[in-house]
């Protein structure tokens, strides 16, 4: 039986409310409403909740405020912020106060799952802390690599030590092989901002990857162009 996630949806506008909890109930989600910040708190403190879609510009208390307070009750519950404000510094703040995604208003429908899914599965299993804990590795093709000492490993023994940004982002693409990544949580989580010029960095870090990973035609990092990136393979096992 599926999963039935539970989330919690924050929009003072109605109509966008109405529209957008049916179209995740139809997707599978069960979804609770609210207009307000001061009683989405109150709601959270007395249910349980996998992910928490937040509008920035609510009454009583905004959006990144009442983040902020959630997060020094539950430091990990996923947060995706729905707003209309759209500039960089908008979404700095986003993600400074407490998200792991930025969605402006207005967003494609597909898209909101599709983000909500990448979130939910890089939240409920940390690959880090999961890593750490279980010492998996990860067989690619033929390659191995060890994310907790960064070790890139061909089979026929030739080893390469990744950077510290090199080994965090093959991590995240490790975790949901065949998955998109997206670029926006791959700059905050790594580089701690997202502006043009560390985009423009981490596009080089993914061109280093393919290099490294070039000696099997298996493997193959694929761009989409604005969204983020996927990490296909034919065959991946954990050890």
């Amino acid at each position: 039986m599926d999963t039935v996630y539970k989330l919690l949806l924050v929009e003072d506008n109605a109509n966008l409310s109405v529209i957008v909890k049916d179209y995740l109930e139809y997707n599978g989600f069960e979804v609770v409403t609210c207009d307000n910040g001061r009683d989405a708190e109150k709601i959270f403190q007395t249910q349980q909740f996998d992910l928490l879609l937040l509008d920035i510009m609510i009454p009583y208390k905004n959006g990144l405020t009442l983040a902020e307070d959630i997060r020094k009750k539950d430091p990990n519950i996923p947060i995706i912020f729905l707003s209309a404000r759209s500039l960089h510094e908008d979404r700095i703040k986003g993600f400074k106060a407490g998200g792991d995604d930025y969605i402006t208003k207005p967003f494609n429908a597909e898209e909101l799952i599709l983000r909500i899914h990448s979130v939910l599965r890089r939240c409920k299993q940390s690959t880090t802390s999961v890593a750490r804990q279980h010492g998996i590795k990860y067989q690619l093709g033929k390659y191995s690599f060890d994310p907790v000492n960064r070790v890139l490993a061909h089979e026929n023994g030739d080893e390469r030590i990744l950077t510290g940004k090199e080994g965090a982002l093959l991590e995240m693409l490790c975790t949901d092989i065949g998955e998109l990544v997206m670029r926006d949580e791959a700059l905050m989580r790594i580089w701690g901002e997202n502006n043009y010029f560390v985009g423009r960095s981490m596009d080089v870090f993914i061109t280093k990857l393919r290099k490294y990973l070039q000696d099997d035609p298996d493997i193959n990092i694929t761009n989409l162009h604005g969204a983020g990136f996927k990490l296909d393979i034919k065959k991946s096992v954990k050890n």
